[in-house]
């Protein structure tokens, strides 16, 4: 009988970026909109507008990327901690490490047997790595890079906000709030379903949340710049 092979792209390895690229461009799109529709809501001018979603730009990409860096290092930060921990432990009580890893594996559902010969040969192969995929759940398949998550975030928050400031330039001055939730509505649609692909999941429920919560976001700032009614300048 002949053995077919055949190439598996798991959806798990892509959590480290996919998780930063869809919160930046998220946050991006939803914070500089509704930024946006606040101020042109409040009766500011087109210039008023515009320099209020370029600073939201800026200060949101960098808020991104520090965010994201300080979060993904101290994930990282806790998961060297738990390893050189383990470490330790592999080195002076190598036993009850080698029974703790067995009765994992038990209770997993391999009986006694062959759990011990799992532990045993898993021990000499990697005897770190095992404890650290199998008692800890560290796994360098859904751990991210710091820099690579705060660049991600940055970039994407930057191509979200842009889409605002672009119809805020195209867009006549009393209809910029209009135009701006409009597009953003269709652009937070297009994010969801291609997040919720790229992640395996459902396209029609990736897009409808991610719609509601950014509708909502300028609605409240658009109500708040109504309300208060006072231009920027």
């Amino acid at each position: 009988m002949s053995r077919l092979s055949h190439s598996e792209i798991h959806m798990v390895h892509r959590i480290g970026w996919l998780r930063a690229a869809v919160l930046g461009a998220n946050d991006g799109l939803v914070s500089t909109a509704s930024l946006v529709v606040g101020v042109a809501a409040a009766g500011s001018g087109k210039p008023e507008v515009l320099i209020a979603g370029l600073a939201g730009l800026v200060a949101g990409a960098m808020s991104m990327a520090a965010g994201e860096y300080v979060s993904v290092s101290s994930q990282t930060d806790a998961e060297q901690a738990d390893l050189a921990r383990e470490t330790r432990e592999l080195a002076e009580a190598p036993e009850a490490e080698l029974e703790e890893l067995t009765q994992i594996y038990v209770d997993r559902g391999l009986d006694r047997d062959l759990a011990e010969k799992v532990a045993h040969q898993l021990t000499e192969r990697d005897a770190l790595g095992s404890h650290a995929r199998d008692e800890l759940g560290i796994s360098e398949t859904v751990t991210a890079s710091p820099i690579q998550a705060a660049l991600v975030s940055a970039l994407t928050f930057a191509v979200g906000a842009v889409v605002s400031l672009i119809v805020v330039l195209l867009a006549p001055e009393t209809w910029i709030a209009l135009f701006v939730a409009a597009l953003t509505i269709v652009g937070l649609a297009v994010l969801g379903g291609l997040g919720a692909s790229a992640g395996g999941a459902g396209v029609v429920r990736g897009a409808a949340r991610v719609t509601l919560w950014g509708a909502l976001a300028m609605a409240a700032t658009a109500a708040v710049g109504a309300l208060f009614g006072v231009s920027v300048g």
